[in-house]
């Protein structure tokens, strides 16, 4: 008969996180037998929710933006690379006034919670955690993004952001640890699962079949990305929740080697080799170079024979991670970065390569064609004048009217279209956070739209699909790619006014008019077929 075993299937080896203290408000302890209980009232789980996703918001972690830094001293990195590097830097200091988040999709707000066996707290911890990121939300200049279905097809926004997701695990001693997150659609939608077999574990058919999905990715979760991939695990379920766990930080002090009892550990050697992979894939930093990946990690757990999940995900540029504990000394948050502006060079440019093309929107649709087609893709462009945005719920409402034989609105036809969704804007400035979306949601409408001359022009982040390079071959159209990620730094420097001009009742989701002021981007698309993000293979 076999010997039972148990072990801790993820032995963190140490916390070398930096707290600060928020309070010893709302913390006691009482005797229990021999032991002592932790007793958290509710209000202070409300507190501490609240406190977490505002600093999550505005403020970026100091190992993040290093590697950001990092970029700009990296005489291998392109002009590209450090262009985005800048921008991101830029935004994180713009950010860090907490009045315009560090991107426009705030995110929705999740909870991995560890509660302690001697940590009571006498009421609905979910409860008084979601009445925290509610009070954040509703309080500050965020977004929401939460949609809740009345039937299988009717949704309607929350209008809060709520419901968040909280998930508490019951784990030994008289400690309330936390992690929280602010995780955008885009970088959550560039989470994969695939179920493969043991006929994948050898060094060969593992990193190609790393390096393979790594160059799919794409550019629409906004890198540089931290990347995590995850092989095995009892089930898909904790397969995924590991990718989660790992693209945040979570578990970065893993062991680095195996054992007979299961516990999970990290593959440096092949994190090494994978991120050298993600870094010759030329894809960079969102339009070519080194840095589609600042790391990357791997990890090993036990798997059912029979089975071999295999999970990728990636944290993006809004790295938006943030522990927190509750112990008999208080409540503590982890100490984020509140002076981003020491990541500064002192030099702006930083051999960013500034040379673009300054473009006029503000003349007929024709003319700004015949502009962009003089310039190869991969150029960049700074434009000025006035956008269309419109994005997943009002593209399919104007393709409603085309279904139905009407004509679209002439705003459709005469202004180049930015796929984006705005936070709330502050007191006193002309737009919130505004920046791009992701492409390839609208790819779809984009054939339909262009042969009847509507949408010629669309501006926003990541790839699209053939069926876009090919519409904009036989149509004359061009597909703009924008920095994704400097919402904050968009909204202060390049637009300078926005209003609702359609669909007024879809809040964030209503097409906006914005005026902009060397808005910049690059040519990914262009009327003669040629695809940036093609070329690169």
């Amino acid at each position: 008969m076999p010997e039972f075993f148990y072990a801790d299937p993820f032995p963190l080896n140490g916390d070398t996180t930096e707290y600060k203290l928020l309070t010893k408000d709302y913390v006691s302890t009482v005797p229990f037998g021999d032991k002592e209980i932790l007793k958290v009232e509710p209000e202070g789980l409300t507190f501490l929710a609240e406190k977490a996703m505002e600093d999550v918001s505005f403020y970026l972690r100091t190992a993040h933006l290093t590697k950001v830094r990092k970029i700009l001293d990296d005489p291998e990195a392109t002009p590209n690379d450090r262009f985005v590097a800048m921008a991101l830097l830029k935004n994180a200091v713009i950010a860090a006034d907490k009045q315009l988040p560090s991107c426009q999709d705030t995110g929705t707000g999740i909870v991995m919670a560890k509660k302690g066996e001697y940590v009571i707290t006498g009421g609905n911890d979910s409860e008084a955690l979601s009445r925290g990121i509610y009070n954040t939300y509703v309080n500050r200049n965020l977004r929401y993004s939460q949609v809740v279905p009345l039937t299988m097809y009717d949704e309607v926004n929350s209008g809060s952001n709520l419901p968040a997701q909280i998930d508490i695990y019951s784990t030994p001693g008289d400690k309330y640890s936390f992690l929280f997150l602010a995780k955008g659609g885009g970088s959550a939608n560039k989470t994969y699962l695939f179920q493969e077999t043991k006929a994948l574990l050898n060094p060969a058919s593992l990193e190609k079949f790393i390096t393979e999905k790594v160059s799919n990715l794409g550019t629409a979760a906004c890198p540089p990305y931290h990347i995590a991939v995850v092989i095995g695990g009892t089930s898909a379920e904790a397969n995924l929740k590991t990718v989660k766990l790992a693209s945040a930080g979570y578990l970065d002090h893993l062991p680095t080697k195996g054992d007979k009892f299961g516990s999970a550990f990290r593959d440096v050697e092949l994190e090494e080799k994978m991120l050298l992979a993600a870094q010759k894939s030329g894809i960079g930093a969102q339009f070519g170079g080194k840095y589609l990946a600042h790391d990357f990690k791997v990890i090993r757990l036990p798997r059912h024979g029979a089975s071999c999940p295999v999970g990728l995900g990636v944290s993006c540029s809004a790295d938006r991670n943030i522990k927190a504990k509750i112990t008999k000394d208080g409540i503590f948050l982890e100490k984020l970065e509140y002076d981003p502006s020491k990541f500064l060079p002192t030099i702006d440019d930083v051999d960013t390569n500034t040379e673009s093309v300054h473009i006029n929107l503000n003349q007929p649709m024709p003319e700004i064609l015949k502009v962009l087609t003089q310039y190869p893709v991969k150029t960049r462009v700074m434009l000025s004048g006035r956008l269309v945005v419109a994005r997943d719920i009002a593209h399919a409402k104007l393709k409603e009217k085309l279904d139905k034989g009407e004509p679209l609105p002439d705003y459709f036809k005469n202004h180049p279209v930015y796929y984006a969704g705005p936070a709330k804007t502050p007191e006193g400035m002309p737009s919130g956070s505004f920046g791009p979306t992701t492409a390839g949601r609208m790819d779809s409408y984009v054939p339909l739209f262009q042969e009847k001359g509507y949408s010629m022009i669309s501006l926003a982040k990541g790839n699209r699909s053939k069926v876009v390079t090919d519409s904009c071959k036989k149509n004359g159209g061009f597909y703009l790619g924008s920095i994704g990620g400097p919402a904050a730094l968009l909204a202060k420097e390049n637009i300078k006014k926005v209003e609702v001009l359609d669909f007024p009742e879809l809040g964030m989701e209503a097409v906006w008019s914005i005026d902009v002021e060397n808005f910049p981007a690059f040519i990914v698309v262009d009327d003669k077929g040629n695809d940036f993000f093609q070329m690169l293979n």
